[in-house]
């Protein structure tokens, strides 16, 4: 990864209004993430700064200091109506920096605090840390953990995700929230073509899922959009290509067509109904008619 930069920014507002989504609010802490992930679609957003996707994603993380700070306002505010906010949508919040700054803590505590539902989307084993808070806001409002993974085979892993942490400690950590509480599962995203779409790779990762006890299991193929695509695509030349003519076929624009997605979904659900992995309960205590006192630094 080289050397790593981290710049200390405030943030004007904590959280982002999104549309076509199935969520209206998210929040992000961080901006960039060494964590490296060769199709991260978060990497065209440094293009807005000027950045490439490439070496600056990785190479330069904004550091929103000021972000618990803002969410508390915005929470606070008459008008806010507890919608559910999802945390991560577009950096980890889990990358090794929180270690340092705890931001993803301080504004998890403060949705807990305001009994706003929350979820959240990480492939960092550092979310143990939170399992009190993430708990807390289980039994206050609702909390979701949706953990990346994308294959077991370790090779595969470090050349597609080089600086996260094993896929099957992510599963180990999920296994540990769901016991403590917390609704946990598994995005088996992206699923990316020729590489982690054969059934061996799905399969495992659906069996590891189901045996740590996930509570859900989601699954999406590759998008590859404008600053994303050409950062992947130069992957691909480097190393896999003999892959970049199918993938020139099967992405003339961001996405796979349709019926290449259906297949895929048709294959995770026949592998989820065999082992077992539909949508389960977890032991989650029903949110609390009144708030309990948070032992929290909020």
């Amino acid at each position: 990864m080289g050397n790593v930069r981290y710049e200390e920014v405030q943030c004007r507002q904590a959280l982002n209004r999104v549309e076509g989504m199935g969520f209206r609010w998210s929040l992000n802490p961080y901006r960039g993430c060494v964590h490296g992930c060769q199709y991260c679609f978060a990497r065209r957003y440094h293009g807005f700064l000027e950045l490439n996707a490439s070496e600056d994603f990785t190479g330069i993380i904004f550091v929103k200091v000021n972000c618990p700070d803002a969410l508390r306002q915005e929470l606070s505010r008459p008008s806010w109506r507890g919608d559910a906010v999802a945390v991560g949508t577009a950096t980890d919040p889990y990358q090794p920096i929180e270690g340092r700054y705890g931001l993803t803590r301080r504004c998890l505590e403060v949705l807990a605090l305001k009994r706003t539902p929350v979820s959240l989307v990480t492939k960092g084993t550092m979310i143990v840390r939170d399992s009190d808070v993430l708990t807390e806001a289980a039994r206050r409002a609702g909390s979701t953990v949706c953990f990346s993974v994308t294959t077991l085979d370790p090779e595969l892993w470090r050349s597609l995700e080089p600086g996260t942490p094993p896929p099957l400690k992510r599963l180990q950590a999920m296994g540990q929230l769901v016991r403590a509480g917390v609704k946990a599962g598994v995005l088996l995203a992206p699923v990316i073509p020729g590489i982690t779409d054969g059934r061996d790779n799905l399969e495992a990762v659906v069996r590891a899922a189901a045996e740590q006890g996930a509570c859900f299991l989601g699954a999406n193929v590759l998008h590859l959009k404008p600053g994303t695509r050409e950062h992947f695509m130069g992957f691909l030349n480097s190393d896999y290509p003999g892959l970049l003519p199918a993938y020139q076929r099967l992405y003339p624009g961001s996405y796979t067509p349709k019926q290449f997605q259906e297949t895929l979904q048709g294959q995770v659900q026949t592998l989820k109904r065999q082992h077992h992995l539909g949508e389960r309960p977890s032991p989650v205590i029903q949110p609390e008619e009144r708030p309990r006192q948070l032992p929290l630094g909020v």
